[in-house]
Parts: C-alpha cells; sequence; structure tokens
C-alpha cells in the first residue's frame, strides 16, 4: 500500500549542501559554475495540478504570452494572485468561456482532460510524492498534453527530486555546449553520460546549468 506524503516545500538545506559539495568533488568544470552562480535556491510550487494547469497554458508561446493568459483564466474564477481553479471548477467551465480567455481549443482538451483525470482519481495527486521519478512520469503522461519534460518539471519544482536530469530540455542543451564550449550541441547519449557522476544530484546540477545559462546570456541568475 502507498503511503501519502505531502509534497515539499522546499528542498532540504542539509541535503543540498551533501549534494553541492558531491558535484564540486566530481566535476571541476561544475564546480567553476558553481563558484559562478552562487548559493542553490529554488522555491517550490507544491500545488501539481496548478503546475501542470501552468504548464499546458505556457506550451508554444511566450512567457509573457503565458502569464496574460493565465491571468485571464484566473479571472473567470475571481482568484487574485498566484492560486488555481480547481479540478471541479476547470472541468465545469464552458469552452466558450476559456477560448475567450486566450486558450486555444487544443489546450482547451488539455485542460479538461487534466481536470477530468484529476477529479475522478485517473491521477491521484496525493500519491505522487510517495512514487518513485519514472511511476511519476507514467502517471503524468496518461493526461493528453503531458509529456515527459512537463512531467520531469514537475519533479524538480513541484516534487522536490533531487536527481532528475532533462536531456530533452533546450535550456540544458545549449547550457552544456556553452560551458564545455562544445562544438555542436550535444545529443541525449552524451548528455546521460556527461552526467552518470553527477547521481544522486542531477536535479542541482541542471539548476546550476540553467542559472550559468542565464548568466552567459547576459541576464542575471535567479
Amino acid at each position: 500500500m502507498t503511503t501519502l506524503t505531502e509534497p515539499p516545500r522546499a528542498f532540504d538545506p542539509a541535503t543540498v549542501a551533501v549534494g553541492v559539495a558531491h558535484l564540486r568533488a566530481t566535476d571541476e568544470t561544475l564546480a567553476c559554475v558553481i563558484e559562478a552562480v552562487g548559493p542553490f535556491h529554488l522555491a517550490l510550487q507544491p500545488d501539481v495540478f496548478h503546475a501542470l494547469a501552468h504548464a499546458i497554458l505556457g506550451q508554444q508561446i511566450s512567457v509573457a504570452a503565458q502569464a496574460a493568459v493565465l491571468k485571464r483564466v484566473r479571472a473567470l474564477f475571481a482568484i487574485d494572485g498566484d492560486g488555481f481553479a480547481t479540478p471541479e471548477q476547470l472541468r465545469a467551465t464552458p469552452d466558450e468561456d476559456l477560448r475567450a480567455a486566450g486558450c486555444s481549443r487544443q489546450k482547451i482538451a488539455y485542460l479538461k482532460d487534466l481536470a477530468a483525470h484529476v477529479a475522478d482519481r485517473r491521477l491521484d495527486l496525493a500519491r505522487l510524492p510517495a512514487l518513485p521519478d519514472e511511476a511519476v512520469i507514467e502517471a503524468l503522461t496518461a493526461v493528453k498534453g503531458i509529456g515527459r519534460w512537463t512531467a520531469e518539471m514537475v519533479l524538480i519544482f513541484s516534487l522536490g527530486r533531487l536527481d532528475v536530469w532533462p536531456v530533452d530540455d533546450l535550456g540544458i542543451v545549449d547550457a552544456v555546449r556553452r560551458v564545455w564550449d562544445l562544438p555542436a550541441p550535444p545529443t541525449r547519449q552524451d548528455l546521460v553520460a556527461r552526467a552518470e557522476p553527477w547521481r544522486p544530484y542531477r536535479t542541482l546540477a541542471s539548476w546550476y546549468l540553467w542559472q550559468r545559462r542565464r548568466q552567459l546570456l547576459g541576464a542575471p541568475a535567479r
């Protein structure tokens, strides 16, 4: 029987310290990245339903456009701040209302499928924190519009898993190319092999590489 646990609110500082020390010791280049970026800090979004809906709304549009659509969708439910509708509320919302808020027909279908999966417990969000990473990915990708990359982002940013290495993330691909000064983008196989010594703290490496890429592109780390 699966034990229900609450999603974490933050990464454990002591575990992060051990993980960062491990990364420094196993990879000289990554140690330089860590030095350039500074202390690890990542706020988690423990509301997995919100995180998944947010990911669906952001597909194939800019960050600014995603924020505008999300604001209009929240307004349908008189929600201020960072909250979101419940699965039941979203499931009951007429498609034309979501269309008026800026959602495409495809995204409406994805949102409604997500809401239905959660409402009828085909996707039991309360059990996700107790499941292994691959089981979480399998559960999430059963929903229309949720692929492996989105599931991996949930593992990192909602469930706080420590050993996620999203090899299909374009930011990671570009960061590795830049940091190691590669002549071409690394392949998935190259990325898997490169990160093997970083286990079981590949999430921390992912975060540091995202931040270093931002620095190299002229944006501040965040």
